[in-house]
């Protein structure tokens, strides 16, 4: 297994588990658990995919991925009652910042890989970061986070993915750059969130 698909293995996990915390707190059923998991997991690297004219989109293409969100989601729906104590909006925030710093990578990667420009390659890692969360929050009809608390989201992937790319262009082995970057876009998100950086307000 290569180390940018572990990266989308980990990344797809936490964005499920944030769309289980959003279907929880809305009472969803089964069907709405797996759909709300599903879309978190899946949108922003779709989005990524039609963006990059991939064929088959990369969840078709690793079919276990599906299959895996499609077992969490039977599993975690009967638990939803007993893990409502321990959802919080930070728990969702700090899923939200992790996925985020998992995604942007991959999807800088992936854009590199297809030999999109720089600048393109960092966008594409924003989409991927951030469009899941946007389309679970608009499925759960809420504003999406990142449109709404005001603080830095896409800009810490946009940023974290100039990281990325800068460290390649000066030879830092790729390893530690995916890794590297996806740890300071989370931070930079965290950090952000718990001193209430503002933009735009």
């Amino acid at each position: 297994m290569t180390l940018i698909r572990f990266i989308e293995i980990m990344a797809i996990l936490v964005g499920a588990f944030s769309g289980f915390i959003e279907a929880r707190r809305k009472r969803m059923d089964l069907v709405g658990v797996f759909t709300v998991a599903f879309i978190a997991a899946f949108g922003g690297g779709t989005l990524r995919d039609i963006l990059l004219d991939r064929r088959p989109l990369f969840w078709v293409a690793h079919e276990e991925y599906a299959i895996l969100i499609f077992v969490l989601a039977m599993v975690a729906s009967p638990l939803m009652k007993t893990l409502r104590h321990i959802v919080s909006e930070r728990l969702i925030v700090i899923a939200d910042a992790v996925g985020l710093g998992l995604f942007s990578v991959a999807g800088v990667a992936s854009a590199l890989d297809a030999q999109m420009p720089l600048f393109i390659a960092s966008m594409m890692g924003v989409i991927t970061g951030i469009f899941g969360g946007v389309l679970r929050d608009i499925v759960c009809n809420e504003v999406p986070m990142v449109f709404r608390d005001g603080k830095p989201y896409a800009i810490c992937a946009f940023v974290g993915n100039w990281l990325f790319l800068v460290m390649g262009m000066y030879g830092v082995p790729h390893d530690f750059a995916l890794w590297s970057s996806a740890l300071f876009i989370s931070g930079l998100r965290l950090l952000t969130w718990k001193f209430n950086v503002q933009v735009g307000r």
